[in-house]
């Protein structure tokens, strides 16, 4: 099948007429100021799930406060995540942390171009172990992620599921066949590049491809058409009451989030499962629940969060308590003003406005 994909294109030419383009139209970031192996793992694992405008300012920040490996891998776990809020998917930053760790421990702080070895890292899957060994150690690697696949899915004419595990495997046998061995850094970024600038999903603008002469896709008006991707599950939808509750020292009570599954550790105002508690049993679950004692009060508003495959519908009410203790550990009083030195999920934060 390899064969057959390949078999119409000059691959030689293909490699040129995509490093020049790229070399005149890279976008200036900030991890392209060198070849720093951290600075490159970082914004990969930044950019999953990510926009690059989105990510720029957190990249900036990120690296002030933690500018090496041996700075992320000392830093208490709750700032790393707060450095963090906002960006979601926040089991990267922990395993980011944690690999990061291991690289201080096992390797004397240098991230390692051995691809075993690199690989066996904490989240370090087959994307980022490549970015990494092909954009810092200009190892000819496969890099392949969205853009990879939509962009080479048209150009070779693929018709098969990205969603699948073996045909993503087949595309990182593809780039193998067609990196540049003399530029391996700059031939995935501008594969990435040409994706994320001239190849789009919807509107692809063709007219200014730089590799548009070897498209299979392009030559017969299918663009549009490829990638071939199924479609997700629906998402389920889980109703929330969530309790802005104050002490008459203008204290919140915020809770910590267990340290596995979504937003591990990070904090949030009290989550009552409103599909399984109705309204007037919220105080009483609340009490068996954790142990304090709440008067319901006025309903403040409602919002939609919407994670990868789940949506949080949620109602905000203010609550107030006499007590100023709490017995369980995963609570806490915090005033007003300190609630910002907490790692919040974004759903929450814009709770806030409401305090």
């Amino acid at each position: 099948m390899q064969e057959t994909a390949l078999q119409h294109i000059d691959i030689q030419t293909f490699q040129q007429n995509l490093l020049d383009w790229y070399h005149t139209n890279k976008r200036d970031l900030p991890w392209r100021k060198d070849q720093d192996p951290y600075k490159i793992w970082v914004s990969e694992v930044m950019l999953q799930q990510t926009k690059v405008d989105t990510v720029i300012p957190y990249f900036k920040r990120f690296m002030e406060n933690y500018p090496t490996v041996h700075d992320l891998a000392k830093a208490d776990e709750q700032d790393v995540l707060k450095s963090w809020e906002g960006l979601g998917y926040y089991s990267r930053a922990r395993n980011l942390q944690n690999a990061v760790r291991e690289v201080v421990a096992s390797y004397n702080g240098e991230v390692p171009s051995d691809p075993e070895a690199l690989g066996a890292l904490k989240g370090v899957g087959p994307y980022t172990k490549g970015a990494i060994l092909s954009i810092a150690y200009d190892q000819p690697e496969p890099a392949v992620d969205g853009n990879v696949m939509r962009v080479l899915s048209r150009v070779l004419k693929i018709e098969e599921d990205i969603t699948l595990q073996r045909v993503k495997k087949r595309f990182e046998s593809l780039v193998r066949e067609l990196i540049s061995h003399e530029e391996p850094s700059a031939f995935n970024q501008g594969v990435m590049e040409l994706g994320a600038l001239i190849c789009t999903p919807k509107a692809p603008m063709c007219m200014f491809c730089p590799v548009q002469q070897h498209c299979r896709a392009f030559a017969e008006g299918i663009q549009l058409e490829l990638p071939v991707k199924k479609k997700a599950k629906k998402q389920k939808s889980l109703p929330y009451l969530a309790l802005l509750i104050k002490n008459k020292d203008d204290q919140y009570v915020i809770e910590k989030r267990p340290d596995k599954g979504l937003l591990a550790n990070l904090w949030q105002f009290i989550m009552v499962p409103a599909n399984e508690v109705p309204i007037h049993q919220v105080e009483d679950w609340v009490k068996q629940e954790y142990g304090l004692t709440l008067t319901l009060k006025n309903k403040k508003g409602k919002l939609k969060h919407v994670f990868t495959h789940l949506i949080w519908q949620i109602e905000i009410y203010e609550a107030e308590t006499t007590e100023q203790k709490v017995t369980d550990d995963r609570l806490r009083f915090v005033p007003k003003k300190d609630l910002k030195d907490y790692p919040f999920p974004v759903s929450h934060l814009n709770m806030m406005r409401y305090l």
